[in-house]
């Protein structure tokens, strides 16, 4: 993520001489001024699906800046700065966000309880306590809906008509920790911080973004505990 955000600002100062003038909205006569403007447009998303709190006046600010010469700041400077805020204030600012969210969530819904790590949970029904999954080497299956904190649905074993399986081991620290708050036949809703799932990275493949707080409703239909195994 960092490398492609590098590589889009990189794009912007290319392109400098679209924020260069402040005058009225330029009229688009040919087909490159269309393209041009669409440009200015997927690098204007970009930015904000990277920060929404960027301020784009700043960019285009910058961008003059670097076309007249005159920068506030050196290219070095600019880039320890730079890391400095995707590496530290914008994982700080989003766990902040996160971690206020989460408490007033469980103070506004009594039924839910919060681990130490943050997990925030709700059980609807404990299961069986003999085949609660323990251990990373437990096998569980399961039914899972997944959501965003915004309450976008990017997974759902319903919709797809089938169930997840999968060792304990190969499931987020969240997941694992919210799984052995029940046993087989068990539900639960919780909610996982970013830490908890899929981290700074996100998940491309599964659609997760970078520091993304996410809400799981799992039906655990089947647990496979390892030690059963072993005595067979």
């Amino acid at each position: 993520m960092k490398k492609n955000l590098l590589i889009l600002l990189l794009v912007v100062v290319m392109f400098a001489g679209a924020c260069s003038k402040k005058t009225s909205s330029p009229k688009m006569i040919t087909d490159a001024d269309s393209v041009a403007y669409i440009i200015g447009m997927n690098i204007a998303a970009n930015l904000q699906k990277t920060d929404s709190t960027l301020n784009l006046a700043a960019v285009c600010e910058g961008i003059r800046d670097v076309e007249r010469g005159k920068t506030r700041l050196t290219q070095e400077e600019g880039r320890a700065y730079f890391l400095r805020y995707m590496n530290y204030f914008l994982p700080e600012k989003a766990r902040r966000y996160e971690e206020e969210f989460l408490e007033e969530f469980a103070k506004s819904n009594r039924s839910y309880a919060r681990t130490k790590s943050g997990v925030t949970y709700a059980v609807a029904e404990i299961g069986d306590q003999d085949l609660v999954p323990m251990s990373d080497r437990d096998s569980v299956v399961m039914r899972v809906v997944i959501r965003t904190a915004d309450d976008h649905e990017i997974y759902s074993s319903y919709e797809r008509g089938d169930s997840l399986c999968s060792k304990m081991s190969d499931l987020v620290g969240g997941l694992r920790e919210s799984l052995r708050l029940v046993g087989e036949g068990g539900r639960i809703s919780t909610w996982l911080p970013a830490r908890e799932a899929y981290g700074a990275e996100g998940d491309e493949k599964l659609g997760v973004k970078p520091n993304a707080t996410l809400f799981y409703e799992i039906e655990l239909l089947r647990v496979d505990k390892f030690s059963n195994r072993k005595k067979r």
